[in-house]
C-alpha cells in the first residue's frame, strides 16, 4: 500500500470527529464498501468513504448479568439466587448479584427484556448487619435499579468451522453437528464482520463504543481466550479466532429485537447477540482491509469429535463455500449452516451508519490499545 500512498491521503480521528460535528461524515456498512470498490476503485472508495461500519451477530455463552438490586427489610446478604430459569450467585455487595447467561440466564435476560416478571428467590449468609436469611418476590426488569450485560468475548477476529468425525451428535458451543463429517457449523459471518473488518481488532481497546443491541456499549479490554498472536494471512487477518475484546452495555438500553437466546442442549444456553462498530479509514491500508470478501478470508475447520485441548484441524476453507451451503471435507460432502444472523448484523450495521451519521453516536479511539500479551495460557 505504501507504493500507493498518494492515492490515499492519510487521516487522523480528529478530522473525522470533525467531519462529524458538521454533518459531513460519509459512513457507509462493509457490504456498500465492497460494492463501490468493484464498482469504482479502492482509492475512489476511500475517497468517498470516512467511516465503514463492521457488524456482527454471533453465538455466546461466555457473558454474564451484573445486577444492583436495592436493599431489603431487615437487610440482607445475598449469597445464592434463582431468577426463573437461571441461577447465580451474590456475595459482591449486599444485593450485587452475577448470573451467567450459559445455565439459563440467556434465557432470563430474553424474559426480562420482552417485559416478563420472573420468580425470584435467594438465600443469605445471615449476620447482625444482614440478619435475613431467605427473600421470595417477583422481579421485572424496572424492579432492577441497574445492571449490565458483560460479553466477556464479545468480539472476536475470525471464528471456526464446527465439525465431528464421531457418530451420530456432537454438542459445540454453537449447537450439535452430525458425524461422522456429515454437517457442519460457523461461528463467524466472515466479510464485514468486524474482527475480519480490522485485523488484528487495531482499532479497538479499553474505551471503545460499540452498538450493542441497541445500546452504546464499551469494550473493556481482552476478552476470554485473546491471542492475537496466532498465524495470519499475508494480508493480516486471523487464521484462527485470534484477538477477542471484552465488552459491557447497559441493561436497560438493550433492545430485544437484537437479542436471542438459544438452548444449547442439555441446561446450557447460549445468546446471540447483535453488535456494530466504526472501522475509521485512516489510510490505504485499513481501506484494503474493508474491501477484502468472502473469496479471500478463510476459517478453520476442527474436529468436536475429539475432545482435546488443540482440536484436529481439516484444513481451512473460504468464506464463500461455507456461504453456498455445502462444505467438502477430503472426500466427503456436509451441508454447512451459520451458527450466526446474517440478518441481524446487516440490520446493527445499518441502525449505526444512521447514528454515525446524525451524531448520535460517539466517534473516537479507544484509550489505550488491546494488550499484546495472550490470555489464552493452557493449564497443564
Amino acid at each position: 500500500m505504501s507504493a500507493l500512498s498518494g492515492s490515499f491521503p492519510s487521516r487522523t480521528e480528529a478530522e473525522l470527529q470533525q467531519l462529524q460535528q458538521d454533518g459531513r461524515l460519509a459512513v457507509c456498512t462493509a457490504e456498500a464498501f465492497r460494492s463501490q470498490v468493484a464498482q469504482h476503485g479502492l482509492a475512489e472508495a476511500y475517497r468517498r468513504t470516512h467511516v465503514v461500519v463492521a457488524s456482527s451477530a454471533e453465538f455466546t455463552s461466555q457473558a454474564s448479568l451484573l445486577l444492583q438490586l436495592g436493599p431489603t427489610d431487615p437487610p440482607m446478604r445475598i449469597r445464592r439466587f434463582r431468577l426463573g430459569p437461571a441461577e447465580g450467585q451474590g456475595g459482591h455487595g449486599n444485593t450485587d448479584l452475577l448470573l451467567p447467561l450459559g445455565q439459563g440466564g440467556a434465557l432470563a435476560l430474553e424474559a426480562l427484556l420482552r417485559g416478563d416478571t420472573l420468580p425470584f428467590s435467594a438465600s443469605g449468609s445471615g449476620g447482625e448487619q444482614q440478619p435475613r436469611l431467605e427473600l421470595e418476590t417477583q422481579l421485572s426488569l424496572e424492579q432492577i435499579g441497574a445492571g449490565r450485560l458483560l460479553l466477556h468475548r464479545g468480539v472476536v477476529e475470525n471464528g471456526v468451522v464446527a465439525v465431528s468425525s464421531r457418530e451420530g451428535l456432537t454438542p459445540t458451543p454453537w449447537g450439535p453437528v452430525l458425524g461422522p463429517l456429515v454437517s457442519a457449523l460457523y461461528s463467524c459471518g466472515g466479510a464485514g464482520s468486524i474482527g475480519l473488518t480490522m485485523p488484528g481488532l487495531r482499532q479497538l481497546g479499553p474505551g471503545s463504543p460499540l452498538l450493542v443491541a441497541g445500546g452504546i456499549g464499551w469494550v473493556s479490554g481482552a476478552g476470554s481466550g485473546h491471542n492475537p498472536a496466532v498465524k495470519r494471512q499475508t494480508e493480516g487477518q486471523a487464521l484462527s479466532p485470534g484477538a477477542s475484546a471484552a465488552v459491557e452495555v447497559d441493561l436497560h438500553s438493550l433492545d430485544p429485537r437484537w437479542l436471542r437466546a438459544t438452548r444449547l442442549g442439555g441446561e446450557d444456553t447460549g445468546l446471540l447477540v447483535a453488535l456494530a462498530a466504526p472501522v475509521p479509514l485512516l489510510n490505504g491500508e485499513q481501506a484494503h482491509w474493508a474491501a477484502m470478501d468472502d473469496t479471500q478470508l478463510e476459517a478453520p475447520v476442527l474436529d468436536y469429535g475429539i475432545p482435546r485441548r488443540v482440536r484436529p484441524s481439516f484444513g481451512r476453507v473460504p468464506y464463500s463455500e461455507l456461504r453456498s451451503g455445502q462444505l467438502r471435507v477430503g472426500e466427503r460432502q456436509l451441508s454447512c449452516a451459520p451458527a450466526h444472523s446474517p440478518r441481524l448484523a446487516a440490520e446493527i450495521g445499518a441502525a449505526l451508519v444512521t447514528q454515525l451519521q446524525e451524531g448520535r453516536f460517539p466517534l473516537r479511539p479507544p484509550l489505550a490499545p488491546l494488550p499484546k500479551r495472550a490470555a489464552l495460557q493452557p493449564l497443564d
